[in-house]
């Protein structure tokens, strides 16, 4: 008996579609990619070759001049540390916040429940304005305030809905096991719902970290005290100046030495410190991260 190949003969027709949608998002890819490269291509770069014109493509010596020097200034290294504080501090306590709250809502038998809910979500189109804002900040002890950078923030409702919606699709038939064994709504939460809920617990906190890492407004307006600074503010008076007070000895010592220094080469070098370590957050979440933003958006 003749084998039958399986095979499948396919027109010119298709073979076509595939090459340019596989090139279209190659093209795509490429566009997206260049600007990360260019930013790491330029913190590398000498000055010598950051003033000469034209395009390049690879570096044609590697000088980490730049690197020396922003890992060796104190007020670059204050204002990282004080990033990972908030980032950590800000994504832990805004969880439990939202957890909880999400939690709450997706419960029926809440006294209030539409009501309350009603209420959070006006937050997300109207706001009291900006000076109110700040004075209420201000009547609260937040000013020079280390913890206006992650507590005012604390609860996002945008969030709180997706983490409501995603409890509701999780069975009741698993909390009404437990509490026949005797537990308690808290113990429920903590040992039942949320091992079930790692999808949408790590695309929150991923939400949450990229938001604090990236948080520079409350400090803008609210810190006056250099050393609480997060990184994110130093990096915007770096860009917006193109100057850094470097007062390093390592700068010092490039001085000295009579070298020169690009506010460029400076620039890239340190929005690169900063965009690299949430950029290796991703990898770690992102097999959760589609689930959880489709199980989350559905409605409940």
């Amino acid at each position: 008996m003749a084998k039958t190949s399986n095979k499948i003969h396919r027109g010119f027709g298709s073979v076509l579609a595939d090459i340019l949608i596989y090139g279209l998002l190659g093209l795509l890819a490429l566009i997206m990619i260049y600007p990360f490269y260019n930013l790491i291509l330029t913190s590398i770069s000498s000055y010598e070759e950051l003033v000469r014109p034209g395009l390049r493509l690879w570096p044609q010596k590697v000088d980490w001049t730049n690197y020396q020097i922003i890992f060796s200034d104190g007020q670059l290294l204050r204002s990282f540390r004080n990033t990972i504080i908030v980032t950590l501090c800000g994504t832990a306590l805004s969880m439990i916040v939202t957890t909880s709250a999400g939690y709450a809502f997706s419960k029926k038998w809440v006294p209030g429940r539409n009501g309350l809910l009603t209420l959070f979500i006006i937050t997300m189109y109207f706001g009291g304005g900006l000076v109110p804002w700040y004075l209420v900040m201000c009547d609260l002890g937040f000013k020079d305030n280390f913890l206006v950078m992650f507590v005012p923030g604390a609860l996002s409702t945008w969030n709180m809905i997706l983490m409501k919606n995603y409890f509701n699709t999780i069975p009741e038939s698993l909390e009404e096991s437990a509490r026949i064994d005797g537990a308690n709504d808290l113990r429920i939460m903590i040992q039942i719902v949320l091992p079930v809920a790692a999808p949408i617990l790590a695309t929150i906190s991923l939400f949450y970290a990229v938001g604090f890492w990236n948080e520079w407004y409350n400090a803008m307006i609210f810190i006056s005290t250099k050393s609480l600074e997060p990184l994110q503010l130093l990096l915007r008076r770096l860009v917006i100046e193109s100057t850094m007070d470097l007062g390093s000895e390592m700068a010092n010592q490039f001085r000295n030495q009579n070298k020169q220094i690009h506010s460029r080469g400076m620039q890239m070098a340190s929005v690169t410190v900063a965009t690299v370590p949430i950029l290796l957050v991703y990898p770690f979440v992102q097999k959760h991260f589609a689930k959880g933003i489709m199980m989350g958006a559905v409605k409940g």
